[in-house]
């Protein structure tokens, strides 16, 4: 399933295995944390996210640089 989720003032697709809607609801409060509290290099792919894919509780933040790519857990 693909959604979109709006972060940072950008569009975001989401893809995930299961229609989970609290999935996407904690994501949302996840990366918003993770942008004021997170690491630098966390910080960074954040800034240069293209796409998120969810499976099970971790979610795949995919960065503009592959080398920037991060899995997180959810929950």
């Amino acid at each position: 399933m693909k959604t979109t989720l709006i972060f940072q003032n950008k569009s975001i697709p989401v893809y995930m295995t299961d229609t989970n809607k609290t999935a996407l609801d904690k994501l949302a409060s996840v990366l918003n944390r993770k942008l004021m509290t997170g690491k630098n290099a966390l910080k960074k792919c954040l800034s240069t996210l293209i796409s998120v894919e969810i499976i099970g509780s971790e979610a795949t933040l995919h960065s503009l640089y592959e080398r920037d790519t991060l899995t997180i857990s959810l929950y």
